[in-house]
């Protein structure tokens, strides 16, 4: 089986996550956190629904057999992580939220290990030091000592929250997810159903929603498109190929990610932290190496045993 192009999907997921963190600072200060979080999926949602549609998918059958499926899923990672997420940055650095997110790898690998019992492969095991080093190279800027003077803030806090709900949405996904249909309309339904609980407490509780200005619209219509509508259906088809705990390492290329988004908007990287990302991906590339397979027995070596074994009884 060729995971290539599935282990390509994943990296491009974790590089629209990572723009995420940058988009998020651009829109937050026009746009309430409830209407940011409502609006992010609505528009997902509703840019997805025509192609289903065009696809003629059994949306009613599926949401009368999967009702409750599609809510938890919509409620643990669109709802809970996204809310947790922008509130977050309202508070702390994006710098922080990247660390705290490192974490969540290991998280997922326990819950994955308790819940689906999935055992972690010894390339995970392996890869996932490694890759969290990477991280605090590439935040850190190669000064480790940087971490004894972070501050901790509610924020991040509110982070290790929305870490934690990422985690379990991975978790529960890989044993939720309906199996009779494909990833662009589980993916659309979780996303409608994420985005139906969001609208309601934006309307409730969030505020009059304002007019954003052409560049926070801009950054919002990128956050729907690609780390909304993109993120989450490579992320999905991932973690159904892969697995959640495998999947999972590749949240370490989120910061490296931010880190590229803010060279394109002009913020050039030091060489610690180049040096960060590129202990990132030898990391990952270990996840990539095929695990050892066990030998099936064949045919005429399963006859050969059932021979001696009636020999052996007479």
């Amino acid at each position: 089986m060729n995971l290539l192009p599935v282990y390509a999907m994943v990296i491009a997921a974790t590089f629209f996550a990572g723009a995420n963190f940058v988009l998020a600072g651009i829109i937050l200060p026009e746009i309430s956190t409830a209407w940011a979080a409502a609006l992010r999926f609505l528009l997902g949602a509703l840019f997805l629904l025509p192609i289903i549609l065009w696809q003629r998918a059994p949306i009613i059958q599926l949401i009368r057999r999967n009702w409750l499926a599609y809510l938890i899923l919509g409620g643990v990672g669109i709802t809970g992580f996204n809310l947790l997420f922008f509130e977050a940055m309202n508070t702390t650095t994006a710098d922080n939220a990247a660390l705290i997110m490192a974490t969540n790898p290991l998280i997922t690998t326990i819950l994955a290990a308790l819940i689906l019992r999935e055992r972690a492969t010894i390339q995970q095991l392996i890869a996932l030091p490694i890759a969290l080093f990477g991280v605090t190279v590439v935040i850190t800027e190669g000064d480790l000592s940087h971490l004894m003077s972070l501050r901790v803030v509610t924020g991040d806090w509110l982070m290790l929250g929305a870490d934690i709900a990422w985690a379990f949405y991975n978790v529960l996904s890989r044993r939720l997810m309906p199996k009779e249909s494909s990833a662009i309309v589980n993916t659309t339904l979780v996303m409608a159903a994420g985005a139906l609980i969001l609208t309601t407490g934006a309307i409730v509780h969030g505020g009059p929603i304002q007019m954003p200005s052409p560049m926070a619209a801009i950054a919002l219509a990128l956050m729907v498109v690609g780390g909304t509508v993109a993120f989450y259906l490579f992320w999905n088809i991932g973690i159904q190929r892969l697995g959640s705990g495998r999947t999972s390492i590749f949240m370490n290329l989120v910061p490296v990610f931010a880190m590229l988004t803010g060279i394109a908007l002009g913020t050039l990287p030091t060489a610690a932290q180049l040096v960060g990302g590129a202990i990132v991906l030898g990391g990952l590339s270990i996840t990539m190496i095929p695990g050892r397979k066990k030998p099936q027995p064949t045919l005429d070596a399963g006859r050969e045993r059932t021979r001696t074994e009636l020999e052996t009884e007479s």
